[in-house]
């Protein structure tokens, strides 16, 4: 293996052998989007099982790495459970590539442009890497299987955006899809590819109809954490307003901790499925902001403006899921309530906010 980025262990073509660790019956898994916030939480809940993991990244001037820079400590082992790869979901040849050399047992399809309100300005793109970059790493995964004779398991991030339009509430397994964004066509289109590749080649390929699901390592872009980061600066006197847009809008909101294990679940079953995974819970932004803000002691009404550019071109008014299929057959239920959500963000982010304000305001 060859080092980079501080030490982290970057997989080659000569060190397969080593990816299996110690015992020949420790599962080998490929993550895309390690760098994420569910592909850090799943590599944290995966090397706690014992795998050996595997994570994609895109070759860039700038890689992000601080949601897992603490699955590795200096320097890295070439036995290391932890090993990065370079590849792209646009980029078929590297996804083989990838695959081919780090012989999985699972794989676990979590990147994706996955901005909502991004994939308006952005819809072919949004296309490419979320919908036919699905297409290419199954594809890559068949001529794998085809070559060797070994199938490994795939999981798909499906989401509730699919759901759109409701035509029920709350939504479950069998509810009619109706997408209102580029991001949730491009979803439902991978969704149904895997979908395909399950019933033509036989394969055990499943997702997840991941309902919203935050944490202190959400993306600053998204309005969870943008909500929680900015009452804590607004408390230190680091920032004066917040804008946002629809306040109305309605969600059932999980901890992304919680949901990467009904991923690795849904992988362990003895048959492939797709499921719902959500709390059941709906909650608008109105409320979250009242949380967000009283935690502090403050009232988001005399911070918080509305700001046209954050509005969406379609809006999806309402998502809540129904995950009766996901408690009942693989035995999950999530941990985390709405209230208890709100407040680990918050506390993470107000000591990311004192840590601001120490260094003068460059954290």
């Amino acid at each position: 293996m060859k080092m980079g980025y501080n030490g982290w262990n970057f997989g080659t073509a000569a060190s397969p052998a080593l990816w299996k660790g110690t015992s020949p019956d420790m599962p080998n898994a490929l993550i895309t989007g390690i760098t994420g916030q569910d592909g850090s939480y799943l590599a944290e809940f995966l090397l706690e099982k014992g795998y050996t993991v595997h994570g994609l990244i895109r070759r860039s001037s700038s890689v992000r790495m601080e949601r897992i820079e603490h699955l590795c400590g200096e320097p890295q082992s070439a036995d290391s459970k932890l090993v990065l790869h370079y590849g792209d979901l646009c980029d078929g040849n590297s996804l083989t590539r990838v695959v081919h050399e780090i012989q999985p047992d699972e794989i676990y399809n979590l990147a994706a442009q996955s901005h909502v309100r991004v994939s308006f300005d952005e819809p072919v793109h949004t296309v490419d890497v979320t919908g036919l970059g699905t297409v290419r790493l199954l594809e890559a995964m068949r001529q794998y299987a085809e070559s060797s004779g070994k199938t490994p398991r795939f999981y798909q991030a499906s989401s509730s955006e699919m759901f759109g339009q409701v035509q029920e509430s709350p939504q479950n397994e069998t509810t009619p899809f109706h997408p209102r964004s580029p991001y949730g066509c491009a979803k439902l289109f991978s969704h149904w590819q895997t979908v395909n590749y399950r019933e033509a080649y036989g394969y055990f390929a499943c997702s997840g109809i991941l309902f919203n699901h935050e944490s202190p390592r959400r993306g600053e872009a998204f309005v969870t954490r943008k909500i929680t980061l900015a009452a804590a600066r607004i408390k230190l006197g680091l920032q004066n307003k917040l804008y946002l847009g629809n306040l109305d809008a309605r969600r059932d909101w999980g901890f992304a901790g919680d949901y990467v294990e009904a991923m690795w679940k849904m992988m362990q079953h003895e048959t492939p499925g797709d499921y719902v995974i959500a709390t059941g819970e709906t909650h608008s932004v109105r409320e979250f902001l009242e949380h967000a803000f009283g935690f502090h002691g403050l009232d988001y009404n005399d911070f918080v403006e509305i700001d046209p550019r954050f509005m969406r071109p379609s809006e999806v008014h309402l998502l809540q899921g129904d995950c009766t299929r996901a408690r009942t057959v693989l035995g999950w239920k999530p941990r985390v309530d709405f209230a208890g959500l709100v407040r680990l963000m918050s506390e993470a982010d107000l000591d990311r906010a004192q840590r601001e304000k120490a260094s003068g305001g460059r954290d």
